[in-house]
């Protein structure tokens, strides 16, 4: 039977975690190193802050020896309508002062519009039906809303020139996706900054970085692949990611050139549209 995730639950999964962990005698730094966690994961998970991945989970369990039971009582993702992979992700992201990301490929969630995410969520492998794909893009737009407070979440997007080029659903869908990027940060809601195809190799090429910082919790960097994700709470591995996005922003056009390059192509795409 699923358990439901919820504070209370997270609480109790965390007590329990802390209870085995005390009574195999191990402090918080030598179950991290053996379950290949940080401490301050740990430390937020035992607390209820943090809601463990399965493969945290299923470590967890081999380092204790509590025969999948950790595994079998996660409190469940159900109906939240996201991958697994980005569960945590999610979770920390409407808890963030300050979001910078880096896209290679594809308009990052929370900018994308509905005909967008809805070609993006609905194209995938394997495919879904119309009803599971109508409730990922609903839960997709529900995460934009943290755009609506004017002050926080603070966000920078960095866009490859890629995620301009690529036409997702055709040149309607793009021109409108475009010109939605280009009003948020003509109304300073963004901060948005293009790496132009010019610029050849550059730092975050290989794969999709959100870095996130928090009033009360350490910074985290979130890293995304086929299938799979990870939230980085290791302070030099969070160091290595925000050097490698300045070093990548270092070669981006700046905010207003990169909007004069946003909506240039949006005309583009208007001129092919039917």
């Amino acid at each position: 039977m699923a358990i439901e995730d919820n504070p209370e639950t997270r609480c109790r999964y965390g007590e329990w975690l802390r209870t085995r962990r005390e009574a195999a005698g191990l402090t918080q730094d030598a179950l991290g190193e053996r379950a290949i966690m940080s401490r301050t994961h740990l430390a937020h998970i035992e607390a209820g802050r943090r809601r463990p991945s399965e493969e945290d989970a299923r470590r967890l369990d081999d380092v204790l020896g509590t025969g999948g039971v950790f595994e079998a009582f996660l409190p469940s993702l159900d109906g939240k309508s996201v991958a697994e992979h980005f569960g945590e992700a999610a979770e920390l992201e409407p808890l963030a002062t300050v979001i910078r990301e880096y896209a290679p490929k594809l308009v990052p969630g929370i900018l994308q519009t509905e005909a967008y995410a809805r070609e993006v969520l609905g194209s995938g492998y394997p495919a879904k039906a119309d009803e599971e794909r109508d409730r990922l893009v609903r839960t997709r737009l529900a995460r934009a809303k943290i755009l609506e407070n004017f002050e926080t979440p603070e966000v920078c997007v960095l866009l490859d020139e890629a995620v301009l080029r690529r036409p997702i659903g055709g040149p309607a869908v793009m021109a409108e996706q475009l010109r939605h990027i280009a009003e948020f940060g003509e109304m300073r809601r963004i901060r948005c900054h293009v790496l132009p195809y010019s610029v050849g190799y550059h730092a975050l090429l290989t794969g999709f970085v959100s870095l996130m910082w928090f009033a009360e919790l350490p910074p985290v960097a979130y890293q995304e692949g086929l299938k799979t994700g990870k939230v980085w709470d290791i302070p030099s591995v969070v160091r290595e990611c925000q050097a490698a996005y300045d070093h990548a922003m270092g070669d981006a056009l700046s905010h207003r050139e990169s909007l004069a390059l946003i909506r240039s192509v949006a005309e583009e795409y208007e001129h092919e549209a039917p």
